[in-house]
Protein backbone atom coordinates (compact mmCIF):
# COMPACT_ATOMS: atom_id res chain seq x y z
CA UNK A 1 0.00 0.00 0.00
CA UNK A 2 1.52 3.15 -1.07
CA UNK A 3 0.84 5.56 2.09
CA UNK A 4 2.24 9.30 2.55
CA UNK A 5 3.82 9.56 5.76
CA UNK A 6 6.22 12.07 8.02
CA UNK A 7 8.19 11.42 11.45
CA UNK A 8 8.35 14.18 14.11
CA UNK A 9 10.94 13.23 16.95
CA UNK A 10 13.70 15.06 18.32
CA UNK A 11 16.28 11.92 18.50
CA UNK A 12 18.00 12.14 15.49
CA UNK A 13 18.99 8.35 15.45
CA UNK A 14 15.47 7.42 16.28
CA UNK A 15 14.60 9.62 13.22
CA UNK A 16 17.42 7.76 11.13
CA UNK A 17 16.37 3.99 12.39
CA UNK A 18 12.71 4.71 11.85
CA UNK A 19 13.47 6.12 7.85
CA UNK A 20 15.62 2.81 6.84
CA UNK A 21 12.95 0.72 8.35
CA UNK A 22 10.43 2.55 6.31
CA UNK A 23 12.50 2.91 2.95
CA UNK A 24 13.52 -1.13 3.04
CA UNK A 25 10.62 -2.80 4.05
CA UNK A 26 7.70 -1.05 3.05
CA UNK A 27 6.48 1.21 -0.82
CA UNK A 28 5.39 4.23 1.82
CA UNK A 29 6.56 7.58 0.23
CA UNK A 30 7.83 9.39 3.78
CA UNK A 31 7.66 13.20 2.79
CA UNK A 32 8.78 14.99 5.44
CA UNK A 33 11.22 14.36 9.07
CA UNK A 34 10.67 17.15 11.61
CA UNK A 35 12.97 17.49 14.96
CA UNK A 36 10.08 18.82 17.30
CA UNK A 37 6.45 19.46 16.96
CA UNK A 38 6.12 22.71 16.09
CA UNK A 39 8.60 22.24 13.10
CA UNK A 40 5.70 19.44 11.80
CA UNK A 41 3.07 21.48 12.27
CA UNK A 42 4.71 24.79 10.41
CA UNK A 43 5.08 21.92 7.74
CA UNK A 44 1.76 20.73 7.61
CA UNK A 45 0.00 24.29 7.62
CA UNK A 46 2.17 25.54 4.94
CA UNK A 47 3.16 22.47 2.55
CA UNK A 48 -0.15 21.11 1.60
CA UNK A 49 0.99 17.44 1.41
CA UNK A 50 -1.58 14.57 1.05
CA UNK A 51 -0.48 13.14 4.31
CA UNK A 52 -2.14 9.51 5.70
CA UNK A 53 -0.23 8.92 8.96
CA UNK A 54 2.34 10.46 11.35
CA UNK A 55 4.98 8.82 13.20
CA UNK A 56 4.79 10.56 16.71
CA UNK A 57 7.06 10.66 19.77
CA UNK A 58 5.76 11.64 23.05
CA UNK A 59 8.57 13.25 24.62
CA UNK A 60 9.70 16.34 23.28
CA UNK A 61 10.71 19.79 24.58
CA UNK A 62 8.11 22.84 24.10
CA UNK A 63 5.38 21.17 22.66
CA UNK A 64 4.71 17.44 23.56
CA UNK A 65 3.46 14.85 20.75
CA UNK A 66 0.38 14.09 22.84
CA UNK A 67 -0.30 18.21 23.02
CA UNK A 68 0.58 18.03 19.14
CA UNK A 69 -1.80 15.01 18.41
CA UNK A 70 -4.67 17.26 20.06
CA UNK A 71 -4.11 20.05 17.53
CA UNK A 72 -4.42 17.70 14.62
CA UNK A 73 -7.63 16.72 12.83
CA UNK A 74 -9.57 13.57 13.48
CA UNK A 75 -8.52 12.45 10.18
CA UNK A 76 -4.84 12.31 11.04
CA UNK A 77 -3.76 8.67 12.14
CA UNK A 78 -1.11 8.28 14.12
CA UNK A 79 1.41 5.61 15.46
CA UNK A 80 3.28 6.99 18.54
CA UNK A 81 7.11 6.00 19.17
CA UNK A 82 8.36 6.19 22.38
CA UNK A 83 10.55 5.11 25.04
CA UNK A 84 7.79 5.48 27.99
CA UNK A 85 4.91 2.35 28.19
CA UNK A 86 2.77 4.83 30.69
CA UNK A 87 1.09 7.05 27.64
CA UNK A 88 -0.48 3.89 25.92
CA UNK A 89 -4.00 3.96 27.35
CA UNK A 90 -4.13 7.95 26.93
CA UNK A 91 -2.63 7.45 23.35
CA UNK A 92 -6.08 5.65 21.80
CA UNK A 93 -7.72 8.82 23.07
CA UNK A 94 -6.66 9.55 19.50
CA UNK A 95 -6.62 8.51 15.82
CA UNK A 96 -4.27 5.68 17.01
CA UNK A 97 -3.29 2.99 14.59
CA UNK A 98 -0.14 1.96 17.18
CA UNK A 99 2.03 2.90 19.85
CA UNK A 100 5.74 1.46 19.56
CA UNK A 101 7.87 1.06 22.27
CA UNK A 102 12.06 2.23 21.46
CA UNK A 103 14.47 1.12 20.72
CA UNK A 104 11.95 -0.16 17.65
CA UNK A 105 13.24 -3.80 16.63
CA UNK A 106 12.71 -4.81 12.87
CA UNK A 107 10.13 -7.25 14.59
CA UNK A 108 7.92 -5.09 16.06
CA UNK A 109 7.99 -2.59 12.80
CA UNK A 110 6.92 -5.34 11.06
CA UNK A 111 3.64 -6.15 14.09
CA UNK A 112 3.45 -1.86 13.36
CA UNK A 113 3.01 -2.34 9.48
CA UNK A 114 1.06 -4.90 9.33
CA UNK A 115 -1.87 -3.25 11.49
CA UNK A 116 -1.59 0.05 9.37
CA UNK A 117 -1.71 -2.01 6.33
CA UNK A 118 -5.13 -3.87 7.37
CA UNK A 119 -6.31 -0.44 8.78
CA UNK A 120 -6.20 1.29 5.70
CA UNK A 121 -7.52 -1.62 3.66
CA UNK A 122 -10.74 -1.94 5.76
CA UNK A 123 -11.12 2.37 5.78
CA UNK A 124 -10.45 1.93 2.04
CA UNK A 125 -8.87 5.42 0.16
CA UNK A 126 -6.90 6.89 3.02
CA UNK A 127 -8.19 10.14 4.16
CA UNK A 128 -6.43 13.27 2.46
CA UNK A 129 -7.34 15.92 4.50
CA UNK A 130 -4.72 16.01 7.31
CA UNK A 131 -3.80 19.20 7.16
CA UNK A 132 -4.11 21.35 10.45
CA UNK A 133 -6.43 24.52 9.49
CA UNK A 134 -5.13 27.84 9.76
CA UNK A 135 -6.41 29.70 12.76
CA UNK A 136 -8.76 32.47 10.19
CA UNK A 137 -10.01 29.13 8.14
CA UNK A 138 -11.41 27.23 11.40
CA UNK A 139 -11.51 28.88 14.58
CA UNK A 140 -10.56 27.36 17.89
CA UNK A 141 -12.31 28.90 19.85
CA UNK A 142 -16.12 29.51 20.23
CA UNK A 143 -17.36 32.54 22.41
CA UNK A 144 -21.32 32.00 23.91
CA UNK A 145 -21.69 34.63 26.65
CA UNK A 146 -19.32 34.21 29.68
CA UNK A 147 -17.42 31.04 28.53
CA UNK A 148 -15.55 29.45 25.63
CA UNK A 149 -15.50 25.78 24.42
CA UNK A 150 -12.19 25.19 23.59
CA UNK A 151 -11.26 22.49 20.79
CA UNK A 152 -8.94 19.55 22.19
CA UNK A 153 -8.78 16.85 19.60
CA UNK A 154 -12.28 15.35 19.01
CA UNK A 155 -13.53 17.20 22.04
CA UNK A 156 -15.09 20.57 22.97
CA UNK A 157 -14.27 21.71 26.66
CA UNK A 158 -16.03 23.82 28.35
CA UNK A 159 -14.09 26.90 30.50
CA UNK A 160 -15.95 29.67 32.55
CA UNK A 161 -13.97 33.24 31.88
CA UNK A 162 -13.80 33.52 34.74
CA UNK A 163 -11.70 31.28 36.25
CA UNK A 164 -9.01 31.85 33.19
CA UNK A 165 -5.53 33.64 34.96
CA UNK A 166 -3.94 34.17 31.79
CA UNK A 167 -3.46 33.40 28.53
CA UNK A 168 0.52 32.80 27.23
CA UNK A 169 0.91 32.43 23.17
CA UNK A 170 3.49 30.83 21.40
CA UNK A 171 3.90 31.66 18.07
CA UNK A 172 0.73 30.01 16.10
CA UNK A 173 -0.67 28.19 19.85
CA UNK A 174 -1.39 29.43 22.74
CA UNK A 175 -2.02 27.76 26.25
CA UNK A 176 -4.82 28.93 28.30
CA UNK A 177 -4.28 28.78 32.14
CA UNK A 178 -7.19 28.11 35.10
CA UNK A 179 -5.99 26.98 38.25
CA UNK A 180 -6.94 23.37 37.32
CA UNK A 181 -5.72 23.23 33.43
CA UNK A 182 -3.23 24.30 31.19
CA UNK A 183 -5.26 23.72 27.53
CA UNK A 184 -3.48 23.57 24.22
CA UNK A 185 -5.46 25.51 21.26
CA UNK A 186 -3.98 25.90 17.90
CA UNK A 187 -4.91 29.93 17.81
CA UNK A 188 -3.03 32.91 17.36
CA UNK A 189 -2.65 35.15 20.41
CA UNK A 190 -4.11 37.86 18.79
CA UNK A 191 -7.15 36.37 17.53
CA UNK A 192 -8.07 35.33 20.81
CA UNK A 193 -7.58 38.70 22.18
CA UNK A 194 -9.95 39.87 19.83
CA UNK A 195 -13.26 37.83 21.42
CA UNK A 196 -12.36 38.25 24.66
CA UNK A 197 -14.04 40.89 27.06
CA UNK A 198 -12.62 43.67 28.73
CA UNK A 199 -11.77 41.89 31.86
CA UNK A 200 -8.74 40.83 29.61
CA UNK A 201 -5.99 42.85 29.03
CA UNK A 202 -2.66 42.14 26.91
CA UNK A 203 0.67 42.96 28.72
CA UNK A 204 2.84 41.63 26.65
CA UNK A 205 3.69 39.76 23.15
CA UNK A 206 3.22 36.52 24.86
CA UNK A 207 0.74 37.50 27.76
CA UNK A 208 -3.18 38.39 28.33
CA UNK A 209 -4.17 38.12 31.84
CA UNK A 210 -7.56 38.16 33.23
CA UNK A 211 -7.70 41.31 35.53
CA UNK A 212 -10.02 40.14 38.12
CA UNK A 213 -7.41 37.36 39.41
CA UNK A 214 -4.57 39.63 39.46
CA UNK A 215 -3.20 39.74 43.07
CA UNK A 216 -0.64 42.60 43.11
CA UNK A 217 1.55 44.82 40.52
CA UNK A 218 5.33 45.62 40.95
CA UNK A 219 8.26 45.76 39.12
CA UNK A 220 6.86 45.59 35.73
CA UNK A 221 5.26 42.53 36.44
CA UNK A 222 1.88 41.18 37.54
CA UNK A 223 1.51 38.68 40.03
CA UNK A 224 -0.83 36.16 39.98
CA UNK A 225 -0.78 33.90 43.52
CA UNK A 226 2.74 32.44 42.83
CA UNK A 227 3.05 33.13 38.99
CA UNK A 228 5.11 36.42 38.19
CA UNK A 229 4.45 37.70 34.30
CA UNK A 230 6.24 40.48 32.80
CA UNK A 231 5.00 43.71 31.35
CA UNK A 232 6.42 44.74 28.59
CA UNK A 233 7.04 48.44 27.15
CA UNK A 234 4.74 48.16 24.60
CA UNK A 235 1.93 47.27 26.69
CA UNK A 236 3.02 49.09 29.97
CA UNK A 237 1.01 52.62 29.03
CA UNK A 238 -2.27 51.09 28.11
CA UNK A 239 -2.23 48.54 31.25
CA UNK A 240 -1.25 50.90 33.68
CA UNK A 241 -4.17 53.51 32.33
CA UNK A 242 -6.65 50.62 33.28
CA UNK A 243 -5.41 49.83 36.45
CA UNK A 244 -5.08 53.82 37.83
CA UNK A 245 -8.77 53.77 37.29
CA UNK A 246 -8.82 51.27 40.13
CA UNK A 247 -6.29 52.32 42.32
CA UNK A 248 -7.01 54.64 45.59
Amino acid sequence: MNLSCIIVDDEPNAVSLLEMLIQQNTSWNLIAKCYDAREALAFLRTSKVDLDLIFLDINMPQLTGMEMAALLPPSTHIVFTTAYSEYAAESYSFPTIDYMLKPITLKRFYAAMQKIDAFFARAGAPSREAVPPSPEAAPALIKEDEYFFIKSGRTLQKVLLKDILYIEGEKEYARIVTPDQRLLVYRRLKDIEDQLSSTFARIHNSYIVNLSRLDAIKDNHVFIGTIQIPISEKFREAFMNRIKQRVF
